[in-house]
């Protein structure tokens, strides 16, 4: 295993977990055991999370809070559609609160969360469920390669 230091163009494989403003947790990779896997300034995380890391090596833990613009960002108002209620079905109903998965025009799946139900009109968000939230980030570093 590397005992590299996390630096600017750094491989690194570590767990975490994200917690809520409340405490509660909204996602670990330690629940199926998959840490992630990611390439220092590959554009997957913001850079103020890549700030976090830099300077940690393999075996370290470290505890930091993200403002909603350095994790899953401001809910864009763009992300919220209406869609008509006879699109819905009995294996898709339009209930608020149901995620529902809309096949994309490249055959890809987006999940919408069901926000309002008014008459023939449904209000789908797809904007990211911990969108507009500060958020504690719990990281554990597994590898670091250089």
């Amino acid at each position: 295993m590397s005992q590299g230091v996390i630096g600017e163009n750094s491989e690194v494989i570590f767990h975490f977990s994200i917690k809520l403003s409340d405490g509660s947790a909204a996602d670990s990779t330690k629940v199926h055991n998959k840490p992630a896997k990611l390439r220092m300034g590959d554009g997957s995380l913001t850079a103020n999370f890549e700030k976090c890391l830099l300077g940690l090596s393999a075996g370290d833990s470290k505890s930091f809070e993200l403002a909603p613009e350095d994790a899953f960002g401001q809910p864009n108002p763009d992300n919220i559609y209406y869609v008509d209620r006879s699109k819905f079905g009995v294996d898709t109903p339009a209930e608020v609160g149901n995620i529902i998965a809309f096949t994309q025009p490249d055959g890809t799946e987006l999940p919408g969360l069901v926000r309002d139900v008014q008459g023939d009109s449904v209000t789908i968000d797809f904007n990211h469920p911990l969108a507009g939230q500060r958020l504690t980030f719990e990281v554990d570093i597994v590898e670091v390669t250089a």
